[in-house]
């Protein structure tokens, strides 16, 4: 099975996970800052984990339905699909992982400086463990 990268795309900071060889679960890597040239690593990445698989986080609002931070998502999956014709994306809902991810920290006793770089890894993860538990992964041909 191939792995899975994970982006939890935001404004200012950009968090990526990956999934273990076998695809049972994930693991925050990386944090990036958005307004760098993210992309290049991204198929940096790509190439080291061998894997043509990126689950992007879309942010949903409260009732399902999908805003301008959604747009933007896909904006930008249309800019990578762009850059990486090869690459498969999917899109999974990201409601409350920013939420779940800055609980667990305060709960871990993390200082407000340490939190800041981690909340968005930490988010990525949680996006593409849900994708798994879900039985997302077998849908990635």
């Amino acid at each position: 099975m191939k792995r899975i990268i994970a982006l939890d795309l935001g404004t200012v900071r950009i968090g990526v996970a990956v999934t273990d060889p076998l695809g049972t679960f994930a693991q925050g890597i990386e944090c990036w800052d958005a307004a760098s040239g993210w992309m290049g690593k991204l198929g940096e990445l790509m190439a080291q984990y061998g894997t043509d698989r990126l689950l992007l986080g879309l942010p949903r609002k409260e009732d399902g339905t999908e805003g301008e931070m959604a747009a933007k998502v896909r904006e930008t999956a249309g800019r990578i699909a762009k850059r990486y014709p090869q690459v498969q994306i999917r899109f999974w809902d990201e409601r409350y992982t920013s939420r779940v991810a800055q609980s667990a920290m305060i709960e871990g006793d993390l200082s407000r400086r340490k939190r800041k770089g981690k909340v968005d890894q930490i988010a990525a993860s949680l996006i593409l463990q849900n994708f798994i538990d879900a039985g997302g992964a077998e849908g990635f041909r």
